[in-house]
């Protein structure tokens, strides 16, 4: 009987023989498949975990059989938050918590039976790894893709860090719910905006989800326009606005600042100071996500200054608004009240003019505000000209002048790295007095992150306090100078890992060229949709920047993208230790075995979706593996009974259902339609079944043969079981070096079909018959099929309708 005894006996087994050690010599046939690495905040596995690692693996193993040598390997994305923040409140060093969770979570990853390649392992947080992501921060520097500015950032005054956009939910810390501010600092930046246009071309050549594809397209947002010049009244100060529409140039009636904008300061008037500098402060508290919502009431206040409209001269009040954001575009904005919604919720609450110049194509007054292209009005010499034409026409114009030119813009910021915590890679640049930037020689990587730290959180880095790392000397002139106290946002470490698995014991380089050009691209990626416009952009970007820095020869990270949906808690929400609806598998593997449990979870969810916890299934699944066993001691049975060697109609319908199955787990698993694949295998079973207890003279050799198929086709998602069943069958060790059955298309065309009989559109019988029958031909068997004859007796016909491979409707009366 199946149990976690048969796991542990062909773990042992498969560990001793090295069965899914990877190849090198068979790269024509290399298949790189790759989870998203796990970060080891909390001290076991959830069912999350095994959501993405489990059925991957089964994945990974269908392609095994297929003939393919791949590589699937395993690691941890070991520095972060998390572990920091447990050592504040605990008292136990990051260093010290992490290593103990990876050593637990390795024992977990090894029980689930996948086919890692632990030779390939490693971990983000370890001076080994970390390293060559000081050597990245290098290469980036000196292309000059590495720079540091001071910037507004969002704060956290309780975790006292920099967090990104996507850490601010509703303008709260994702982790300790705090407010969250800006703050302007210092920081460092990678130049991600140097490959927007490429980022966002690639896109269409890969094997991703469109809605992922479609959230970095937004992401990176393209818009083609022009830039436009407004100078201040009396003032030598100007600035520039963005749009896309200067055909509605003549209806501005105001602009926009953001509140962050540096020449606010310099241009409020006196009188509108106070009211001002309240409104920026509230403003810093928002998130962008708020900011740039369309359905959220629109705020701002007036500075008192006034700008000279570039085409008509006319003054135009200056406003600030949040719904303006400093580090998208100009940081100022246009307003068209009459022609953009926004400006228009805005004008109306705060009473400002609102002017029409575009009436519809047809030459209408469509009601305001009006959005669409059309025939300009109200525009001066404009007047009369189509949008198309007039939006070029301007910006020549005012080119000409100064006042304007052709711009492509993108809402895609360069990537903020800089962070004032302890536990992630040190940045490998040392300030001089004297000399100004110094980076670390490569010769002198890595930057240790030293162990005897000061973890009390006040706003600066911890390293900052510990005066071992930051003294230090330039290496330049020799004087005393200091090392930079932030770290590394863990995204850096993550955003080039995947090359660094195939050569990870690798000293000398981060990877070797050669090597890692025949290993990469990813084949399969799988992990989680939140990555979208984080991970996934981020390690596009390496992949790029590498190319071009000579290391490289391919232009994408991962061919092909699978995300995994969430396993939520029994209650419907995400699963936290703090809700307390964290389910461990540890004690369903216990009593059911792994492969129950990986069994249990892809049956249970489409894996795209996931969705709440429970364990109402699980039995169930338990109950087809124990069926298979039957089956499996029945074919022991019969190896010594008297064999028939005709194929009869049970066997040709068998047959049918073999292929069947074979081909649809083939397709559904190529496309991690896991449990339609296992509802197929379950479908076969039953046909041995009722092959097994109908048929009398069996064709045993033919019954083995078909059970062995299904035995097959089941080893990627019960891989421990049909080991097992394997070795009792005694065939060959193991499963895993068979081949994925072929299917037979002749198979699939049967010789008769089952038709549903209905009388009046009642369905009064099911009756089989010949495939190749014309309609003419169906409607004399089932006319002269006895039972169809009680039916009808004594009625008269009216007509018979034939829907081949389908029905037979007998219209009576």
């Amino acid at each position: 009987m199946y149990n976690i005894e048969v796991d542990r006996k062909w773990q042992k087994r498969w560990e001793e023989t090295k069965l899914y050690k990877f190849n090198r010599d068979r790269l024509d046939k290399k298949l790189y498949c790759l989870e998203m690495f796990s970060y080891p905040s909390g001290a076991k596995l959830h069912v999350g975990h095994w959501y993405n690692f489990g059925p991957t693996d089964s994945w990974a193993r269908f392609k095994r059989l297929q003939g393919y040598e791949v590589f699937q390997p395993m690691g941890f994305d070991a520095f972060g938050l998390p572990a920091e923040n447990y050592a504040i409140k605990t008292g136990i060093h990051p260093h010290d918590s992490t290593m103990k969770n990876i050593e637990t979570m390795e024992k977990q990853l090894k029980e689930m039976g996948a086919m890692f390649d632990w030779d390939y392992e490693v971990i983000t947080c370890l001076p080994e790894y970390y390293k060559w992501t000081q050597w990245m921060f290098l290469q980036l520097y000196r292309a000059g893709l590495a720079y540091r500015k001071e910037a507004p950032v969002n704060w956290c005054p309780s975790c006292q860090t920099v967090l990104a956009n996507e850490q601010v939910i509703e303008g709260h810390c994702e982790r300790c719910e705090s407010e969250v501010t800006k703050k302007n600092l210092t920081q460092w930046f990678f130049k991600i905006t140097a490959y927007a246009e490429e980022l966002l071309e690639k896109l269409d050549v890969l094997d991703w989800p469109e809605k992922t594809k479609k959230i970095q397209k937004n992401w990176i947002g393209k818009s083609e326009g022009a830039e436009i010049e407004f100078k201040v009244e009396n003032s030598d100060i100007a600035f520039k606005v963005f749009t896309t529409r200067a055909d509605t140039l003549c209806g501005v009636t105001y602009v926009v600042l953001a509140p962050e904008n540096e020449i606010v300061d310099k241009i409020t008037t006196d009188e509108y100071r106070n009211s001002v500098e309240k409104y920026k402060e509230w403003a810093k508290k928002q998130t962008e996500i708020d900011r740039l919502s369309t359905t959220r009431e629109k705020t701002g206040v007036f500075t008192g200054a006034y700008a000279i409209h570039p085409i008509t001269g006319e003054r135009v009040p200056i406003w600030i608004a949040d719904y303006v954001l400093a580090t998208y575009g100009t940081g100022c904005v246009m307003a068209v009240p009459g022609h953009d919604e926004r400006d228009y919720e805005f004008a109306m609450k705060f009473n400002l003019p609102i002017v029409r110049v575009i009436d519809s194509a047809d030459g209408s007054e469509a009601s305001l505000p009006y959005t669409d292209y059309g025939i300009l009005v109200n525009s001066g010499k404009y007047s009369g000209m189509k949008s198309e034409e007039a939006r070029i026409k301007i910006v020549e114009e005012l080119a000409k002048e100064g006042k304007g030119e052709i711009k492509v813009n993108y809402r895609l910021r360069d990537w903020l790295v800089s962070r004032q915590r302890y536990w992630g890679a040190p940045i490998p640049i040392i300030y001089c007095d004297h000399c100004g930037t110094v980076p670390v020689p490569e010769k002198d990587l890595p930057v240790l992150l030293p162990y005897n730290v000061e973890f009390t959180p006040d706003g600066e880095s911890p390293l900052k306090k510990c005066e071992e790392f930051v003294n230090t000397t330039c290496l330049i002139c020799g004087r005393p100078a200091k090392r930079d106290a932030d770290t590394l946002d863990t995204f850096v470490c993550s955003s080039w890992y995947y090359l660094r698995y195939p050569d990870n014991k690798n000293s000398e380089e981060p990877f070797n060229r050669e090597w890692i050009n025949k290993m990469l691209p990813v084949d399969k990626y799988v992990g989680g949709a939140e990555h979208a416009a984080m991970h996934l952009l981020y390690a596009r970007f390496f992949t790029k920047a590498l190319r071009d820095l000579g290391y490289l020869n391919f232009d994408e990270p991962f061919l092909s993208l699978r995300h995994q949906g969430v396993i939520l808690g029994p209650d419907g929400n995400k699963m936290s230790k703090s809700k307390g609806n964290v389910i461990s598998p540890d004690s369903y593997i216990s009593e059911y075995g792994s492969d129950v449990f990986r069994l249990y979870l892809m049956f249970g969810f489409a894996y795209e979706e996931g969705g709440p916890w429970s364990d109402g299934g699980i039995k169930a699944v338990a109950r087809f593996l124990s069926r298979i066993e039957r089956i499996a001691e029945r074919v022991i049975e019969l190896r010594n009974t008297k064999s028939s060697k005709q194929m009869s109609s049970a066997e040709k319908e068998l047959n049918y259902e073999r292929n069947r199955a074979i081909k649809e787990v083939e397709t559904d698993t190529e496309e991690f339609h896991f449990n339609t694949a296992i509802a197929r295998m379950m479908e076969l079973l039953n046909a041995l079944y009722k092959y097994e207890q109908e048929v009398e003279n069996k064709n045993v050799e033919f019954f083995e043969d078909v059970f062995a198929d299904l035995l097959r086709i089941l080893s990627p998602f019960a891989p421990h079981f049909t080991e097992e069943i394997w070795e009792q069958l005694g065939y060959e060790y193991s499963i895993f070096n068979q081949s994925w059955p072929k299917w037979d298309p002749k198979a699939l065309v049967k010789d008769e079909v089952e038709i549903a009989v209905q009388l009046n559109g009642k369905v009064k019988t099911r009756l089989m018959v010949p495939s190749s029958a014309d309609d003419k031909e169906i409607e004399n068997v089932v006319l002269n099929n006895e039972e169809v004859k009680e039916f009808i007796e004594g009625k008269q016909i009216v007509k018979v309708i034939v829907v081949k491979g389908r029905l037979i409707n007998i219209v009576i009366k």
